[in-house]
């Protein structure tokens, strides 16, 4: 049992007896690790566990067959009575460690846990507690430097610790992590370097524990790995041949060739080590951001809006549509079907299906009320009440769903939209539309669309991430107060080159949706439209700027006007509708370009536009 006048070296060779370490109220701070076959892990991790909690150490034990890896500070005899207990370890016996004190805890909590490797390398072949490299001490590698022997330095550690300090003329590889170090070593050092001393270092020596089977595997035929690693050499040598202080893996971030803390600190948001240099630059905020992290404002906004294009990625490989689903269909019972049953609100409701259609819903029990019970056609329905259709295994079309953001706060999104993709459910499409996906991405929101944009229209989408900020920005579109503007793509070349068209329409849809113009009793629809270039296939760009904000407006006073958008599956070119749907790759050539409003809450004025596709830009007429 160790006694209060047993003693540490702490630094430089130095020895502190426990009762003048405790006086000067110091924590001890060791590191240590061996690699040695362990077994029975998970009883091990509680009983260690206990026992540092017992005496109010911290710091992080970790657990593995291949061995123990140690962080712990405390007071000195509490942190003597911990390695005299692991020590008490088959395999574990003589465990050595390596001292440093300090005027503080420097960890937070204390873990115990178990890994599949003390220090993760990748490679189970490499076994360093059978196939050790040959070690260096620290003061043999002193004097291989002072006399000037040839020899290859190589730092193992990750490029932030690299940053605070290494060995003078040492390589860095530019790590991001240790498990590249196999791959990096291959790319990046000479074959030459093979028949050359190397002596590889890193913080305390467990890394290149590893490193240095995996080059002796490699063929280097001179490999040493630095005894201790650097905390060990900064104990026996000082600074000699060092440049810098070494990072260390807990609140002290950094510690001098004494062993002392530095004054470096570390970027909360990326985990740079920053020198007093760096913490004075005015980039540097305290939990925010430093000179190797700090963004501008747009800089900002491109990582937010690619990291959601991420996300959306994970949702459409399978589009969410395709995906055979249960789609439970509610269908809104209002007060001019009261006392009909509900065969007859079915039939006002869907007149374009047929009767028999309910006839097998009913006996298959997908007729259900709003507490999924079955329902009955002869049942009277009432104002308010809602059937629910259940359409198993249903099936969408697919859809085209690259979408891209242009912009987001927390108030509104504003996107690229693809087509064709439907922006709401209707028809065929519940799933595979644009407000189910984003709502997938922004749950628990489910952004709004502001403004209409039909599934074969592709551009700029503005979208409400609520439904407050819904009611202060679509009365905007209401009032007539945002500027948008579309291209398109007609047969035909028009006779000037600016027109309007004032054609009222009609506001009840028609066929598949369609709408129609209606001079008696239409609702007022304008246009203005400014020809842009006319292409020698026979076709024109136009520019587009929609007075009032109609369904499919633009394309019905087009269509009127004789001069139909190329590519329009509805409006067709010989003055016709389309009468039911056809499955075409042809594109629908408009495109909203540009629009412009002020933000829903600073009133600031918002200008947004979706670069042309590739039908205008042929043009060579739009940028």
């Amino acid at each position: 049992m160790l006694n209060s006048m047993d003693c540490f070296e702490v630094s430089q060779g130095r020895q502190f007896p426990f009762e003048l370490l405790v006086g000067m109220s110091v924590y001890t701070n060791i590191s240590t690790y061996r690699f040695a076959p362990l077994a029975d892990l998970k009883p091990l991790r509680e009983k260690l566990l206990s026992f540092c909690h017992a005496r109010e150490l911290k710091g992080t034990i970790l657990l593995s067959t291949e061995g123990i890896n140690m962080f712990i500070a405390g007071f000195p005899e509490k942190v003597a009575e911990l390695l005299e207990e692991v020590r008490k370890i088959p395999g574990l016996e003589g465990l050595p460690a390596k001292y440093s004190p300090s005027d503080h805890q420097p960890f937070t909590r204390m873990l115990v846990r178990i890994k599949r490797e003390i220090i993760a390398f990748g490679l189970p072949e490499i076994d360093p507690s059978r196939q050790p490299a040959p070690k260096l001490s620290p003061k043999e590698l002193k004097a291989w430097l002072d006399e000037g022997r040839p020899v290859t330095l190589l730092d193992t550690r990750n490029d932030y610790e690299v940053k605070l300090g290494t060995f003078e003329n040492a390589i860095d590889l530019n790590l991001a992590t240790f498990r590249d170090f196999p791959e990096v070593s291959r790319q990046k050092l000479p074959p030459e370097l093979k028949k050359q001393p190397v002596v590889m270092f890193c913080t305390g020596g467990i890394r290149c524990e590893k490193a240095g089977p995996f080059f002796v595997k490699e063929g280097y035929e001179q490999v040493y790995q630095l005894d201790g690693g650097i905390l060990k050499y900064f104990e026996e040598c000082g600074s000699a041949h060092y440049q810098g202080e070494c990072f260390v893996f807990d609140q002290r971030v950094g510690v001098d060739p004494n062993l002392e803390e530095s004054s470096t600190t570390q970027c909360l948001r990326c985990q740079t080590p920053l020198v007093p240099e760096e913490q004075a630059d005015p980039r540097y905020v305290i939990g925010q951001s430093c000179p190797y992290c700090f963004k501008t404002t747009a800089q900002e906004m491109e990582d937010r809006l690619r990291e959601r294009e991420r996300m959306l990625q994970g949702l459409i490989d399978p589009l969410p549509g395709c995906v055979p689903y249960v789609n439970d269909r509610p269908l809104q019972v209002s007060q001019k079907h009261a006392g009909l049953t509900v065969r007859e609100f079915l039939q006002q409701v869907l007149p374009h299906l047929e009767a028999s259609l309910w006839e097998s819903a009913e006996s298959e029990g997908r007729l259900l009320s709003e507490t999924f019970a079955p329902m009955r056609l002869d049942e009277t329905v009432q104002p308010g009440q809602r059937i629910i259709h259940r359409l198993p295994g249903t099936l969408e079309p697919a859809v085209n769903a690259d979408i891209r953001w242009l912009y987001e706060d927390e108030s509104i999104v504003v996107i690229n939209k693809p087509a064709p993709l439907p922006v709401h459910a209707s028809g065929r499409f519940h799933r595979n539309t644009l407000q189910y996906l984003l709502a997938q991405i922004y749950d628990p929101q489910s952004p709004r669309a502001a403004h209409r944009l039909d599934a074969m229209t592709t551009g700029v989408l503005v979208l409400s991430r609520t439904r407050h900020m819904a009611g202060r920005l679509q009365p905007q579109f209401s009032r007539r107060e945002v500027e948008k503007v579309y291209l398109a793509r007609v047969q035909g070349e028009p006779a000037e080159e600016s027109f309007e068209c004032h054609a009222p329409m009609t506001d009840v849809a028609g066929v598949m949706g369609s709408r129609d113009i209606d001079e008696s009793g239409g609702v007022e629809a304008s246009t203005l439209f400014r020809l842009v270039q006319r292409l020698e296939d026979g076709t024109s760009l136009l520019e587009v700027r929609p007075i009032t904000g109609r369904t499919n407006q633009i394309r019905v006073h087009l269509w009127h006007l004789g001069l139909p958008i190329l590519g329009d599956p509805l409006y067709l070119p010989s003055g016709e509708l389309a009468t039911e749907p056809k499955d075409s790759e042809q594109v629908m050539c408009l495109h909203a370009w540009r629009i412009c409003f002020q933000h829903p809450v600073d009133r600031t004025t918002m200008e947004f536009m979706a670069p042309p596709p590739a039908w205008a830009g042929e043009a060579g007429a739009v940028s």
